[in-house]
């Protein structure tokens, strides 16, 4: 029996296939150095890599617990306390999750019905939106302007409505590697006060902050703390990002709904690697010395650009560089990005990608979380173009 292309009524039919595959291909195509995609190209702590092999020796193999496994939940709950002096039950209002895509997606999920607005602030990660329709809800955007990226919060509070059901903010910021200071999340819990809105503090580099700036979580400040999913990620953290690990913190009535969707999505999340998790957790040097070793990084990388066209500010945090072409070129993003892997053999992801109707900011990002000789190679094919 044949099936007709018509059958059946898709919840995504404008969704194509994502700038970071089309990207990915023609890198490899062209044998490019690929500092498009948003994972570290040097290997993870051979000391975690041990921990997950003793949990699997030790028979940690068969499903873990639905809300992931206590002894990690208990030392994530701790860490949160530490940096962020909110105390989190990590019985009722921690789940450990595939990662942070997952963790997004169920909260989502959890709660946006049909007709309920998210407010979304632009350029934003491509999981978000897809997420809010396929749930029947509506992305209603607040661009950003570069190159500083910053919240108009009056312009915020204007996209506000009655019908305005979650609010999802990114900090640090992909892709402007952007971060939002005490001030901005002091505005954003006055604004949302009067409300019934649920934030949703997308989180995953909550580790990589940088020039002695502090990570201003949502969890820090008790009117934001009793609405918001905090979503963070194991595997930013650790450049494990192929094992797919994150958590989700929440208070307790919200983390109720949010479990009810986990359970039936994905139930469990990797036993054994959650036991490495959990130990190497204790250890806080393993996450407070990320700031440094990725600051340097960015550093070494803009050191060896200076002498190039490009402008930028250097990235507050996240592992990725935002470089303005301007003084190259005035073609759209997306046309210079497949130039420079075809002609020049270097990757970047065009920022037009994440901002509203594609707009052009002549912007490309650059990953730095990689090896000194790649950033080195790419350095200088950014200063040989003229």
């Amino acid at each position: 029996m044949e099936y007709s292309s018509h059958i059946g009524n898709p919840k995504l039919p404008k969704v194509e296939t994502t700038i970071f595959t089309t990207v990915g291909n023609l890198a490899r195509k062209y044998n490019a150095i690929d500092l498009s995609q948003g994972f570290p190209n040097f290997e993870a702590d051979r000391t975690l890599m041990s921990l997950v092999n003793d949990a699997m020796q030790h028979g940690h193999n068969q499903y873990a617990p639905m809300q992931g496994y206590y002894g990690l939940r208990e030392v994530i709950s701790e860490k949160i306390a530490q940096l962020h002096g909110h105390s989190y039950s990590p019985e009722r209002e921690i789940t450990i999750t595939v990662g942070a895509t997952q963790a997004i997606f169920t909260a989502i999920t959890a709660f946006i019905h049909k007709g309920d607005e998210v407010i979304v602030i632009k350029p934003a990660y491509d999981c978000y939106e897809p997420a809010i329709r396929l749930n029947g809800g509506i992305p209603v955007y607040l661009q950003l302007n570069a190159p500083d990226y910053k919240i108009d919060w009056h312009l915020f509070r204007q996209q506000l409505t009655d019908k305005t059901k979650m609010v999802i903010i990114n900090t640090p910021h992909n892709p402007s590697g952007t971060i939002l200071s005490k001030m901005d999340m002091e505005q954003l819990e006055a604004i949302l006060k009067p409300t019934n809105v649920i934030l949703l503090s997308d989180e995953v580099y909550e580790h990589i902050i940088f020039d002695g700036a502090d990570h201003e979580s949502a969890s820090k400040f008790p009117g934001l703390a009793n609405r918001t999913f905090v979503c963070a990620s194991f595997g930013k953290t650790f450049h494990v990002t192929g094992w797919k690990m994150g958590y989700c913190a929440a208070p307790e009535s919200l983390m109720a709904e949010f479990r009810k969707v986990h359970q039936f999505a994905v139930f469990c999340v990797d036993h054994p690697v959650q036991r490495a998790m959990a130990t190497y957790l204790k250890n806080a040097s393993h996450y407070l010395e990320l700031n440094d070793f990725y600051q340097k990084k960015r550093d070494f990388f803009l050191d060896g650009i200076k002498s190039s066209k490009f402008k930028y500010k250097p990235s507050q945090g996240t592992y990725f560089q935002l470089l303005q072409y301007t003084p190259l070129t005035k073609e759209r993003d997306e046309v210079l990005a497949e130039r420079l892997i075809i002609e020049s053999g270097l990757a970047s992801i065009p920022i037009s990608s994440f901002n509203v109707a594609n707009r052009n900011d002549y912007m490309l990002r650059f990953c730095f979380a990689k090896k000194k000789e790649t950033l080195e190679k790419a350095a200088e094919i950014l200063c040989n173009l003229n």
